[in-house]
């Protein structure tokens, strides 16, 4: 029955009858359906659940329909276990002698094994087309240029970002390419710049390759490009060289070294770079190639009312134009630099006092001449002080070598000491650093410490002078002074301290000190007294300075018409929009604002325009020849009335002698001040007088404390 189908290696045999059902399979059948013979007879072909292809349904529908044979029909089978069988199936029909068809006869085979290989190995190629893909896609995509080389320097792989960085077609390059021949291509395609020869390209390559690791090495392109390339060795011979065009990192790295040394602004040496530039002046010295070096600090005068009057725009403006005038100045090889601010600094190789001078008020002169920024003229001037360092020679006879006992730090501390003393001088001045500048500079560093210490032990007090009204001969206020108590020195004058103070910002706490304590004692006087309380520049330009005069007021109940804040013209000459501002912001609160000092200044007769003073104090100065000085007498009677005709109440300070206090009552004067009154006293003594109303018998220049 089978003997036809004996020679075909099968696991099971089957038949069909003409409808289709299946009436014969061989016993093996069982171990590969998971189902005996019995329940699998008589089934149609569809209760097996066949899954296959559908091309090779197809076929095999087609070959049932015409009655044709069909081979290697292979579907899955869904096995009782659970785990998919693929079985393969091949069959023919079977026909009676008289030509009836009687059905098919078939084997079947168990191809599970060979399925699962087959479809690992597609998955595996499937894996690898698409590592391979991945591969080519990173490889072109890469930002970096790259070559793989054998063993034997022969090129396997590149990419098109090498072509690009090195400027190469498609074709140029092919598999097995040496890398000398690569090179010699470059090379006589003028890729490198000029003077690069095969030779000195591949010893750059070898040279790299012997290192441990990775080495990177740069090279310099003819178009002005840099390219870093690195080479990785493999193991067993052979290396991958990457290529990565650094040009514009470069630059970015030398633009932020140059930002790192150079001012922003006005793009001058900064302070970092004068120290590296100083320190290899200094340097050199030893070698004989600079006998002397000057070095010169530079502060601009008045330059902080142009910032604040016509803003940062013409202020920078006005920086750039500095440095612009110093750069021309100077001799060539000498060093401009901006330390910050409106400060700036000068090296030169000048060894001699009088050629540092002069070449300091070469610079002051240029500085000082008129600037036109935006349609507006700017005038400033600019203060000097000078260090200077002898890096000749040496002195022989003491064995000192050239420049022993300078460094750049040292030069700059003098120079800036020298400075401070040019400042204090006046505007346009230039001073040479002095050794005793530097015992003056410890004395004011020992100063401010004990400054501090005493704000932070509660060691000030005040006092406060009488203000009379010559109509009734009365007290009607009182100037608070403040008083240090030293714990050796005694009573410090406000003359020693109170500059200290404002340059070091201490005047802040201190003022605020002052205010709160004299609210807090006129508080308890007599309610027609009122304390005059002095205010610096530097409290009044901070940006709290009204909120604190007004918590001051509420913490002790002090009415504000009690209260009158002096201040100097420097005031308004410093900034002048935001401290009118502030002024006119406490007088709508009541507070009486007087300008002290009135007279000295060159423009405090356009200030009483720009502000309604309540107060205007004549200068002690124009007292004390008053009696025997005709125009002195004059210019108090001009002060006086300027005063009565802008409505504004005008005192005369430092009246010390009968005869002053009788010129300044002719004169007209509201209102005195001054030792022959009395001198500022402490609280307990001025509560007193000022209970009782009564001034003490006229005394004579008093000898204590100034106010």
């Amino acid at each position: 029955m089978f003997e036809d189908a004996a020679p075909i290696a099968a696991d099971w045999f089957w038949e069909t009858d003409p409808a289709g059902r299946f009436s014969h399979f061989s016993p093996e059948i069982e171990r590969f359906f998971g189902r005996p013979v019995a329940a699998l007879l008589g089934a149609e072909r569809s209760a097996f659940a066949w899954e296959a292809g559908e091309e090779g349904l197809g076929r095999y529908r087609m070959a049932l329909a015409e009655c044709r044979a069909f081979r290697g029909l292979t579907y899955r089978y869904r096995h009782p276990d659970g785990v998919p069988r693929w079985f393969e199936i091949s069959g023919r029909p079977r026909y009676s002698p008289a030509g009836d068809f009687l059905g098919y006869r078939g084997v079947g085979s168990d191809v599970s094994d060979q399925h699962r290989t087959r479809d690992a190995l597609v998955r595996a190629h499937a894996e690898i087309t698409e590592q391979n893909r991945r591969f080519d896609a990173a490889l072109e995509n890469m930002s970096q240029g790259l070559c793989l080389f054998d063993a034997d320097h022969r090129l396997l792989v590149w990419n098109r970002r090498y072509l690009e960085i090195f400027g190469l077609e498609p074709g140029a390059l092919d598999v097995g390419m040496s890398q000398r021949a690569i090179i010699a291509l470059l090379v006589a395609s003028g890729r490198y710049r000029v003077g690069a020869t095969v030779d000195s390209v591949s010893e750059g390559t070898r040279t790299s390759l012997t290192g441990d690791g990775p080495t990177s090495i740069l090279r310099e392109l003819a178009d002005g490009r840099v390219v870093a390339a690195i080479h990785r060795p493999m193991p067993g011979g052979g290396w991958v060289a990457t290529f990565e065009d650094v040009t514009e990192r470069r630059r970015n790295e030398a633009r932020i070294m140059h930002m790192a040394r150079h001012d922003g602004l006005t793009d001058l040496p900064n302070r970092t770079a004068l120290r590296e530039i100083g320190t290899e002046r200094i340097g050199a010295a030893r070698d004989g190639s600079r006998s002397g070096l000057a070095v010169l600090c530079l502060d601009l005068d008045r330059f902080k009312p142009v910032n604040d009057s016509f803003g940062h725009a013409v202020g920078d403006g006005l920086l750039k134009a500095v440095a612009e005038r110093l750069r021309v100045q100077v001799r060539a090889g000498d060093t401009v630099a901006r330390l910050g601010g409106d400060e700036f600094a000068v090296l030169s190789a000048i060894g001699d006092a009088e050629d540092a001078a002069a070449l300091a008020q070469r610079l002051i002169r240029s500085i000082s001449a008129p600037y036109q920024l935006s349609g507006i003229t700017v005038e400033i001037g600019m203060s000097v002080g000078i260090a200077l360092a002898d890096l000749g020679e040496g002195d022989p006879e003491s064995g000192r070598d050239p420049g022993i006992g300078y460094d750049i730090e040292r030069l700059l501390k003098e120079a800036d000491m020298a400075l401070y003393e040019a400042k204090a001088g006046g505007r346009g001045t230039v001073r040479l650093f002095e050794p005793q500048m530097d015992e003056t500079a410890r004395e004011r560093l020992g100063l401010e410490r004990e400054l501090r210490e005493a704000l932070q032990a509660d060691r000030f007090e005040l006092h406060y002078q009488p203000l009379v009204d010559l109509a009734c001969d009365r007290i009607t206020g009182v100037e608070a002074l403040v008083r240090w108590r030293h714990p050796e020195r005694g009573l410090v004058s406000p003359a020693t301290f109170i500059p200290l103070a404002e340059e070091t910002g201490l005047i802040l706490p201190l003022g605020g000190w002052v205010l709160r304590q004299a609210c807090r004692d006129a508080a308890g006087w007599p309610e027609g007294i009122s304390v005059a309380v002095n205010v610096s520049p530097i409290q009044l330009r901070h940006r709290g300075f009204a909120q604190s005069v007004v918590a001051a007021l509420g913490e002790s109940g002090l009415a504000a018409e009690r209260l009158e804040l002096e201040i100097t013209e420097s005031v308004l000459l410093d900034d002048t929009e935001a401290n009118l501002e502030t002024l006119h912001t406490l007088r709508r609160l009541g507070v009486r604002i007087s300008m002290d000092d009135f007279g000295t200044g060159y423009s405090s007769i356009s200030y009483l325009r720009r502000f309604p003073f309540d107060k205007i104090k004549i200068d002690r100065s124009f007292v004390r020849d008053c009696a025997g000085s005709r125009d002195a007498g004059a210019i108090i009677r001009a002060i006086v009335g300027l005063g009565a005709s802008l409505g504004i109440t005008t005192l005369v300070e430092g009246v010390e002698t009968e005869p002053q206090l009788a010129t300044v009552r002719a004169e007209g004067a509201q209102e005195v001040q001054g030792y022959l009154f009395s001198p500022p006293r402490p609280f307990a003594e001025i509560a007193a007088m000022l209970a009782a109303q009564t001034i003490p018998a006229r005394e004579p220049v008093g000898t204590t404390l100034a106010a």
